[in-house]
């Protein structure tokens, strides 16, 4: 069982090398969506710095959002999704592969480039620990809840609409209190409770997001 989970993660890891047009335009989109705020808010260094925790974490939202309308959709469109479901595989564990390969292509990189969007919003380097500890946890749940919502709106008309719709309130708990760790911690306080609160927010969706993908990719199939 563990070497066909760890088999559709390098599976889908290889589709991702060969067709990275998803992962570098998530990327691209972080990027340009950050810059747009010192546009329109203005030059202020202290303006910037106390929008920088909040800009990124938001960013970092809707970039992991883009690939998620193909995470099952190529699978169901080409008849793959049943020969996963077929392969002895809980389809619970099926979804829990595939979200943790939209983390390694997704979320990883929006890590990585979460130290440039930092000091372009010219965010103080002691709140840098706290920044990369909340996007760590944070992208994982991001991956976890928009997994689940891309399983429900599997094979619905106009699922990319509805996509959104389902992700954006289930997250914002993790905007919240990820922004708020990098706030504390740009001020001088303790961070330690809103991390806390965001690996609570994992621990949680770590068991359950993977049984209810689960249940959408059995319904999606039938």
């Amino acid at each position: 069982m563990t070497r066909l989970f760890l088999g559709i993660i390098g599976r889908d890891l290889r589709l991702a090398l060969r067709h990275g047009a998803d992962t570098l335009g998530a990327v691209l989109f972080f990027i340009l969506a950050g810059a747009l705020f010192p546009l329109a808010l203005g030059p202020s260094p202290e303006l910037l710095r106390r929008m920088a925790p909040g800009v990124i974490w938001v960013c970092a939202l809707l970039a992991a959002l883009l690939p998620l309308d193909r995470l099952f959709g190529s699978e169901l469109e080409d008849g793959s999704l049943d020969h996963l479901l077929l392969t002895g595989l809980p389809p619970a564990l099926v979804a829990l592969a595939k979200m943790a390969a939209h983390w390694v292509t997704t979320g990883l990189p929006l890590l990585v480039a979460a130290v440039p969007m930092a000091i372009m919003l010219d965010m103080p380097s002691h709140a840098f620990p706290a920044l990369m500890a909340g996007l760590i946890p944070g992208t994982m749940a991001l991956s976890l809840f928009g997994g689940m919502a891309a399983s429900i709106v599997l094979g619905a008309r106009r699922g990319g609409v509805l996509l959104p719709l389902l992700v954006l309130p289930l997250v914002t708990p993790v905007l919240i209190f990820g922004a708020a760790a990098v706030d504390s911690a740009r001020i001088g306080l303790a961070w330690a409770p809103d991390m806390e609160l965001l690996l609570a927010i994992l621990a949680g969706a770590f068991p359950l997001c993977p049984l209810a993908a689960g249940a959408g990719l059995r319904a999606a199939a039938e």
